[in-house]
């Protein structure tokens, strides 16, 4: 994984990151409609600024940011930005949501699991302050989104971690499972509103559920 980016020219160099180009970028899913939505922003777009604060603008963000993780693939998130909040800097994992689920269960993905796959919920859950043993339910993307927010808010040296779900669908779809994992946490959530937990090492990490604008889901 290279440590150099260059700068965007548009939303259609988001495109070129993407694991199949052709087949993820759709109009009225969330690749192209997380894209063009943020780039038409110049920075942060206005219900992802609502979460964060009047104060809070956008120092960088990186799309498609992988990263490592143990035993097995790097977790993708679909934006990856740092935050500035007054005098604090938040690492934020952005997930772009149209009507894709967060995919698998817990439980159905450790289905014939190997011992080495075995060891990864055990190293998300203890990040994130959860019992292995009564996580099934929960979306494991989620899991590892969250995981890698905080991952980096400790590479980067930040305030904060933040994982923000970006959901452009009109009927909210999926909120559920977002707020069944918010609730594991010790969290309650609600859209459009930031909900702030603090985990077991002092870590300060803030979930949320913006609401996108379905103009985007045309372009």
């Amino acid at each position: 994984m290279t440590s150099i980016y260059l700068p965007s020219r548009g939303a259609g160099d988001w495109q070129l990151l993407l694991a199949d180009p052709v087949k993820h970028w759709r109009t009225g899913y969330s690749a192209r409609t997380l894209a063009h939505c943020w780039e038409a922003a110049a920075g942060l777009p206005p219900e992802i600024k609502r979460l964060f604060g009047e104060r809070a603008e956008l120092l960088i963000a990186i799309p498609e940011h992988k990263v490592p993780l143990p035993r097995g693939r790097e977790s993708q998130s679909d934006l990856f930005a740092l935050i500035s909040v007054g005098r604090e800097t938040v690492a934020a994992t952005i997930e772009g949501k149209v009507n894709e689920s967060f995919d698998k269960l817990v439980s159905e993905w450790l289905v014939d699991a190997s011992d080495g796959k075995l060891e990864r919920p055990d190293y998300l859950c203890t990040m994130l302050g959860l019992n292995s043993a009564t996580v099934g339910h929960l979306r494991y993307q989620l899991l590892h989104r969250t995981a890698s927010a905080i991952i980096e808010a400790r590479r980067f040296k930040t305030d904060r971690a933040a994982m923000v779900v970006h959901s452009f669908s009109p009927t909210r779809l999926w909120f559920g499972d977002f707020a069944q994992f918010v609730a594991a946490i010790g969290g309650k959530a609600e859209p459009d509103v930031p909900c702030a937990v603090q985990l077991s090492d002092g870590m300060r990490l803030m979930l949320g559920w913006a609401s996108g604008d379905e103009r985007f889901l045309q372009v």
